[in-house]
């Protein structure tokens, strides 16, 4: 858990409202939940080991003696979803489509991109079962990662029904698929030798863990559609189904953004186990782990309403990419170290009025201006030695003075911090000019 100084701040609110401001023109709507649940709605949610990651809060008051936990703090923002759904569905619109950017907490142990505290920027789509759906979230996360300048990442796709039909050939039984998918998501952490161990730990021979090797690491041919139909027909029912939906999200994406970037893999597990259909990540070269990842979850929203309502969703993780974007270099100038566009300097002793009324000029026509608090002792006096680099140290790349001579004349003058050149500019056109 951190604090944010400006500049990470700046960095931020930057990439929080690209991924917005995408998601918006897709139609989706934001939506807040509290930091807190109850314990009861969260637990059972994640799987054995997503449970074991819950940050739990103590009873309070009269039941602080008990040592005893009822609330917890928002683990993921899927399952605060899936209870507002439950809660509030008659006043939803049927095909409920929204946003959601805040921070969630894991009791994790922290490593580079992951922290205890982190922000998750979800969005979700409810009430349809077809592929359109799928397509569309897709859509809108490549939009986003090419508004922020990604020109190289992945978007690979498998299917829930598609890793069980394997688990079932494997030999693996049903009990088990749910902890085997969670052992071989951890497959980039703990390696293939890892992968192994856990696999025998929980009972399952040698054999099944070689079985899943072979079936999962093997690439499909560029061809999918043959490779497709080719897998279709030595796959149960379950498997097919999964294969038909796959063969839609890849000829769908075909028609959006997402379509260049999509891969199969059939290795992605996704280990929390609400996940019924498509599965989904999005990664970047030369990057352990992934910067987002999702899928359908189509029997979670049931577990809070008792009935059967189809939901998909992808979560970006802001920190990872600010950590990406930070290390290479993909932040727009401005973003980084600017503060305000302009410095209005203080020159007259007691004409402070003056000055405010000119900032405030200023900021109605849109710039981002700093005042220098501290009028000089005298006209004038030492406003190069402090106000000057003030300005410089704070990287702001305009100053604007209004002294004697300009306010005789009814001009500024603006000096270019960067190059050092001097400029008069009548003061009705001072916006125009900072402008250009």
């Amino acid at each position: 858990m951190r604090d944010f100084l400006p500049e990470d701040v700046r960095r931020r609110q930057y990439v929080i409202g690209v991924i917005a401001d995408v998601y918006q023109k897709y139609g989706f709507e934001p939506l807040e939940t509290p930091a807190v649940e109850n314990l009861e709605t969260l637990q059972g949610k994640y799987g054995e080991e997503g449970d074991r990651l819950i940050f739990k809060i103590l009873k309070r008051g009269e039941g602080a003696e008990t040592g005893q936990a009822d609330l917890a703090l928002r683990y993921d923002l899927t399952v605060p979803l899936a209870r507002v759904i439950a809660e509030y569905r008659a006043k939803l619109p049927k095909f409920f489509k929204r946003y959601q950017v805040q921070p969630v907490w894991r009791a994790d142990r922290p490593q580079k991109g992951r922290f205890r505290e982190f922000y998750q920027c979800d969005v979700d789509a409810i009430g349809s079962t077809s592929m359109v759906v799928e397509a569309e979230l897709l859509s809108a996360a490549a939009d986003v990662f090419l508004a922020l300048g990604f020109k190289e990442f992945q978007i690979v796709v498998n299917h829930r029904k598609l890793l069980n039909a394997v688990l079932d050939h494997a030999g693996v039984p049903a009990g088990l698929h749910g902890a085997a998918l969670v052992i071989m998501d951890k497959a980039d952490k703990i390696g293939v030798d890892g992968v192994r161990k856990e696999l025998a730990e929980k009972g399952l021979p040698e054999g099944v863990a070689k079985t899943l090797r072979e079936e999962l690491a093997s690439a499909p041919p560029p061809d999918l559609s043959a490779w497709m139909n080719q897998q279709a027909s030595a796959l149960n029912d379950e498997g097919k189904e999964g294969i038909e939906d796959l063969r839609q999200i890849v000829a769908l994406c075909q028609s959006t953004s997402a379509g260049p970037h999509l891969a199969l893999d059939r290795s992605l597990a996704r280990g929390l186990s609400y996940y019924t259909g498509p599965i989904f990540e999005i990664r970047v070269a030369d990057l352990a782990g992934s910067l987002g990842g999702g899928g359908r979850y189509d029997n979670l929203i049931g577990m809070f309403s008792g009935d059967n309502v189809p939901a998909s969703g992808i979560s970006l993780g802001l920190e990872r990419i600010l950590v990406v974007m930070g290390e290479r270099d993909m932040f727009p100038a401005a973003v980084v170290s600017t503060p305000a566009d302009v410095m209005v300097v203080q020159w007259f002793a007691n004409r402070t009025n003056l000055y405010l009324s000119f900032a405030t000029e200023l900021r109605q026509a849109g710039l981002r201006v700093e005042l220098y608090p501290d009028a000089p002792i005298e006209d004038g006096k030492k406003v190069g030695d402090k106000q000057f680099k003030y300005a410089s140290a704070r990287g702001i790349p305009f100053v604007v003075v209004i002294g004697a001579d300009e306010l005789a004349k009814g001009t500024v003058t603006v000096k270019n911090m960067k190059t050092g050149v001097q400029t008069a500019v009548p003061r009705a056109e001072t916006v125009k000019w900072l402008n250009s």
